[in-house]
């Protein structure tokens, strides 16, 4: 079974969608009803971007689903009351990165964001194992050699890691429950993946096409951008959540009349993205 899509660029600009996927693998035994699993997905957010390969930009994209496996998470972010037997890797103790896995949306996650459980056993460690071997291993794999394959072609790396978020965080989903989000949140960790200048230009860029943006909340960014952005090496990473009232019902998962519109926009970001060279802003 093909886990991931890998389409690789020519330019310095690099676009992945670890959250999209929606294809559930047979051994996916849940207990929920697959309309509440599916909430978990960054919905359409693929053919949000699916003009950017014929641009040059490499793109990988993840095939199976959030709830399966959560690429955007460490392999230590490991949530030890699913198994049925002691996890035998490293788990993270850092109390910033527990605070998401005791909402139970660690590496693989345990409920829904809005608390229902998603299994009705525990796991295995085996199959675990087996699903970071198949799904996040090769994802990051694809991740890191698009950054260095642009970062070597152009003396720097763009890499906007590509979200969608709902309208109203749920009880489960951040640390701000009830929050009504922005259109868009730019999140760098707190400028530590990407240039203080880079994310201003797209929060400027945004804001001067009549959008709401919040920068560093409640998103800051996860794993794929703390991993592969690095601003002292121009390898510039950046978290792109966008609010998908704008594009499509939450409820039925339908496209809306503000696609194409929110389209133009991401297209007029991605050129402006593919004229810049960090170095020099």
């Amino acid at each position: 079974m093909q886990t991931i899509t890998h389409l690789p660029g020519s330019t310095a600009l690099v676009l992945d969608s670890p959250h999209s996927g929606t294809a559930y693998p047979p051994d996916f035994q849940y207990a929920c009803a697959m309309n509440t699993l599916r909430g978990a997905e960054d919905t359409h957010v693929e053919k949000l971007y699916d003009f950017a390969p014929s641009l040059g930009v490499h793109w990988i994209e993840a095939l199976f689903p959030r709830s399966y496996l959560d690429a955007n998470r460490n392999t230590t972010e490991i949530d030890v009351s699913l198994f049925d037997a002691p996890w035998p890797d490293p788990v993270e103790t850092d109390p910033k990165v527990l605070s998401k896995v005791r909402l139970g949306k660690g590496l693989i996650w345990r409920t829904m964001d809005d608390g229902a459980p998603i299994y009705a056993r525990t796991l295995s460690v085996a199959e675990v194992q087996a699903r970071i071997e198949r799904c996040w291993k090769p994802y990051h794999v694809a991740v890191a050699q698009a950054i260095e394959a642009a970062h070597q072609a152009h003396g720097y790396s763009i890499h906007i890691n590509c979200h969608s978020m709902p309208a109203m965080a749920s009880s489960h989903a951040t640390d701000f429950p009830g929050e009504a989000h922005a259109d868009f949140v730019v999140g760098d960790r707190d400028g530590s993946t990407a240039s203080a200048a880079l994310s201003s230009l797209v929060c400027q860029h945004l804001r001067a096409r009549g959008y709401n943006v919040s920068y560093n909340h409640p998103y800051k960014g996860v794993e794929l951008v703390r991993r592969y952005g690095n601003p002292a090496r121009q390898r510039h990473s950046l978290q792109l959540e966008i609010n998908r009232k704008l594009y499509m019902n939450e409820e039925t998962l339908a496209i809306m009349p503000g696609f194409e519109p929110l389209k133009t926009t991401l297209r007029g970001l991605v050129d402006r993205l593919l004229a810049t060279d960090p170095r020099g802003l």
